[in-house]
């Protein structure tokens, strides 16, 4: 952690207002779904996007003697958003902290921390927020699952010193738990969302949901909550549901019972991509907004491909049941962000996310450009964040990122990355690989 006297300024801080910067002569792609717009200057104002104009047009009176960066043609695209992290299970501060940076070099300005040890994240946020550490925005949630979960070692390593489900972090929900009292504890660890996990049934699902949503709080479930279905989680109105291999548990081989017993599935029936109960289920989610955190290229990674050719045939499967489902759901109209659930490692110069959203164009067939638009105005929604983030447009956060070549033509230009803006402070690649050697 940086050590700093009492009234230093902080190193990472966004600019104050009136600190003006006028960034000329880029190629935007807004995230609005707009075209892209070549000869492009956006001026910023402190941590604010002031305004966005042709390079032909004048500038606004204030901005005449700014600073003036010449971007040469260069793609600018919004702050990419990871809708799917876990930064503290368990917590261990240097490590966090190598992967904020390396996200927030790599273009990422938000993202959305999953449920981990709340005392935790709630001081890496602050310290993001305030620019005592490089790093994005962190939006997070606290946990809620039935006991029977709570047996499950992880959550005993982010409720260290306390009782895990008896935290407000990490909540067990029963027929007897006051609802309101349980959501207001959450909301006091000033969380974005309630985190529905696991073993819990649909009318506990949807009285959650309704609790919170009256208290003004979003929710972020899993797909399947076990024994609540797919179907039911979308009923009871969450806002967004997690992993898209769990919507394979509509519909199931065998009733659903718990968390740790999941049926086995028949990866056969959603091959071609036309399942017509994830069809229904497709419309529903459409119709409702409830976006999709597909976490698709997880099951490609090398921790869950394992060691053994059981574990790596496993894997294979689930990854082709990914890509088929988010295909599916994506043709069906339904808002896929991009979340990841893992990371690369720590010697990898790129975050995980860069293979989120390369595999979902390749393997899911999905254009480059509705990706980027997934990992930006679609991740703002899904983290509740959308009239702040996720689109460059006058009076949003300064959150950007600039690359030398374009990713709308080949994903992989992600990493030209030259640097990125993240309310209104600059964050140059070059200084982070040549503190990387």
């Amino acid at each position: 952690m940086t050590d700093l006297p009492p009234g230093a300024p902080t190193p990472w801080a966004a600019p104050p207002a009136g600190t003006v910067t006028v960034y000329r002569g880029a190629t935007l792609f807004d995230g609005t779904g707009g075209p892209l717009r070549p000869h492009t200057t956006i001026v910023t104002d402190g941590a604010r996007l002031h305004t966005v104009t042709g390079d032909a047009d004048p500038l606004p009176p204030h901005a005449a003697d700014a600073p003036q960066v010449d971007l040469d043609g260069r793609l600018v695209l919004p702050g990419l958003i990871d809708t799917h992290q876990h930064l503290a299970t368990p917590p261990d501060r240097p490590v966090a902290e190598a992967v904020l940076r390396r996200l927030v070099h790599s273009g990422v300005t938000a993202v959305r921390d999953m449920a981990d040890d709340l005392r935790h994240i709630g001081d890496l946020a602050r310290a993001t927020l305030v620019g005592e550490i490089p790093g994005p925005d962190i939006r997070y949630a606290a946990l809620m699952a039935g006991p029977s979960f709570f047996d499950d070692p992880r959550t005993h390593e982010v409720s260290r010193g306390a009782v895990p489900g008896a935290v407000p972090w990490m909540q067990a929900v029963t027929p007897d738990t006051d609802l309101p009292i349980a959501v207001a504890l959450a909301r006091g660890t000033h969380a974005a969302a309630i985190k529905v996990y696991a073993d819990l049934d649909a009318a506990t699902v949807a009285a959650v949901t309704a609790e919170a949503h009256r208290q003004g709080i979003a929710v972020w479930a899993h797909a399947t909550v076990f024994p609540a279905a797919p179907g039911e989680v979308v009923a009871a109105g969450v806002d967004s549901v997690s992993h898209v291999t769990l919507l394979a548990f509509e519909d199931p081989t065998e009733p659903l019972s718990s968390y740790k017993t999941k049926p086995p599935v028949d990866h056969d029936r959603f091959a071609a991509g036309d399942d017509p109960k994830l069809a229904a289920l497709f419309a529903e989610m459409r119709r409702r907004g409830t976006v999709l955190d597909a976490t698709a290229s997880m099951w490609a990674g090398d921790e869950l491909r394992g060691d053994t050719a059981e574990s790596a045939e496993r894997a294979a499967r689930n990854a082709e049941l990914a890509a088929a489902v988010t295909a599916q759901a994506y043709r069906a109209g339904v808002d896929v962000c991009t979340g990841t659930d893992h990371e690369t490692d720590p010697a990898d110069p790129f975050p995980a996310l860069y293979g989120e959203l390369a595999f979902i164009v390749d393997r899911c067939g999905i254009p480059a450009a509705d990706v980027l638009r997934s990992a930006t105005l679609v991740g703002a929604r899904a983290a509740g964040t959308e009239a702040d983030m996720g689109s460059v447009e006058p009076g949003k956060l300064a959150n950007f990122a600039v690359l030398d070549e374009n990713p709308l033509h080949d994903i992989g230009n992600l990493r030209t990355i030259t640097y990125t803006v993240r309310r209104g402070h600059r964050f140059d690649r070059a200084e982070f690989e040549k503190d990387a050697q």
